[in-house]
């Protein structure tokens, strides 16, 4: 199976599609159903520390290049 996808073309890929149908499934819930409101923002909260956290943690604890195993499954 060939695949000829070339950039600047104005071709969707898959994962812009579902990008956008999970975009409007959400919205949908949010603007329809008011509980999901909450648990929609509260999720995001959560992501967005979570998300903080980890990009503080990387930017003042860096891996260091001796830390990475090459090999990790120890295929020879």
């Amino acid at each position: 199976m060939q695949h000829n996808h070339e950039q600047g073309q104005g071709k969707v890929s898959r994962g812009t599609t579902g990008l956008i149908v999970v975009l409007v499934a959400v919205l949908i819930l949010v603007i329809w159903l008011p509980p999901y409101r909450w648990f929609f923002l509260i999720s995001l909260g959560i992501g967005a520390v979570v998300a903080a956290i980890l990009y503080l943690w990387h930017k003042y604890k860096p891996v260091k290049p001796e830390d990475v195993d090459r090999r990790p499954l120890k295929l020879d």
